[in-house]
């Protein structure tokens, strides 16, 4: 590429889940992927962007390995190191939405670091507006079943694309305080990964707690992801009279029906005013790697009760970017780590794939700041 020595490790989250499987057809109906909800969204007020329509690579299919080769040579281009594919197990060797990853260790294609994120999360209604309603719930079984999930990612450790910090694969858990005895479970994880001649494994925990140490719990490091702390601390939007009064209602029970008669989003925000509350403010000894937020707007999946970044553009991404680059650009090379949340959540508003309103922007700034020849701000 020419572009010189990378300024940090970008690993961007990667959502499986754009092809039909058996499940999505009985719950949501025959063909159901997140395409469905991204293609019908809306806008719920006035300069609201949806939908956002993927533009290079098309509404593709991630069934075929010309998609996922694709992707993986845009976010090369681009900077990227590797994908955190979303890895789903339920307990009692129950997978959901395995067969892309599947096919990319089977088959060697494509040539793209990767490694895999533990999705611990039971699956609800989210994608239909009904969170209540549990489609799935995630489970531990216990030890032997802890083993046999270790079993089944050996493949992945062990193949020569895998993303490693000092020697050792890098594991992603979603929701590690879920866990039974977090450190008895990553514990057993390590002492399997030395069995099998493996250097071990770096754990990184997500989080939205500043002060969680990972090394009391039996992880490395830290995912910091602050996004689901905003309405906590973001100051009232000056740009939205509503929101005067969404904090306080928003942990009342009243606070969905309100806004559904109101017809305006529960949680909007202004993605200039967030990107102050979205970057670690604290100091800490252990290791933390932020989680860097190009957009948000979950609308296509939950509506009026989703939460809204509004106003995301490209030069508003290079601030948290650089700000985010910073934190982490003078450690040791192997730990100047940055997660990307995320490559291809389009029902979530979450994506740096192009789209037509910005096309290669995002994609172009993040080459700009990790190669260290961006802008100026």
């Amino acid at each position: 590429m020419g572009e010189g020595l990378a300024k940090v490790r970008a690993i961007a989250f990667y959502l499986p889940q754009y092809h039909p499987i058996p499940e999505n057809n009985e719950w949501w109906g025959k063909g159901f992927t997140e395409w469905t909800n991204v293609a019908k969204a809306k806008p719920l007020f006035k300069g609201h962007y949806q939908p956002h329509v993927p533009s290079h690579l098309g509404f593709y299919d991630l069934r075929l390995d010309e998609s996922r080769e694709a992707q993986a040579n845009l976010a090369k281009q681009y900077g990227i190191e590797g994908f955190c594919y979303w890895h789903y197990w339920f307990g009692y060797g129950r997978r959901l939405l395995e067969r892309p990853f599947d096919e990319v260790l089977t088959s060697g294609s494509p040539d793209f670091p990767f490694c895999l994120g533990w999705a611990n999360e039971s699956w609800s209604g989210i994608w239909h507006g009904n969170p209540a309603k549990i489609l799935i719930e995630q489970t531990y079984p216990g030890k032997q079943d802890y083993i046999d999930h270790f079993n089944y990612l050996l493949t992945a450790f062990q193949d020569e694309r895998y993303i490693k910090v000092d020697g050792k694969p890098l594991f992603f858990i979603y929701s590690p305080d879920k866990i039974p005895n977090l450190i008895e479970f990553t514990d057993l994880f390590r002492k399997l990964a030395v069995k099998n001649n493996l250097e071990g494994l770096y754990i990184v925990a997500n989080t939205s707690d500043e002060d969680w140490d990972p090394e009391l719990n039996g992880c490395d490091a830290v995912n910091l992801n602050l996004l689901g702390n905003l309405y906590h601390n973001i100051p009232n939007s000056k740009h939205y009279f509503y929101q005067k009064i969404r904090n306080q209602l928003h942990k009342s029970g009243i606070s969905y029906h309100f806004y559904k008669w109101l017809k305006r989003p529960l949680r909007l925000y202004k993605y200039a005013e967030a990107i102050p509350f979205l970057t670690r403010t604290k100091n800490k000894d252990f290791a933390s790697f932020p989680c860097i937020i190009p957009n948000w707007d979950n609308s296509p999946r939950s509506g009026l009760n989703g939460l809204i970044l509004d106003g995301s553009n490209p030069e508003l991404f290079r601030i948290h970017l650089k700000a985010n680059i910073n934190l982490v650009k003078h450690r040791e090379q192997q730990k100047r780590i940055i997660f990307l949340k995320s490559w291809n959540e389009w029902a979530e508003g979450n994506h740096l794939e192009p789209d037509l309103k910005f096309g290669l922007r995002y994609l172009e700034v993040l080459r700009e700041e990790i190669y260290g020849h961006g802008k100026s701000i």
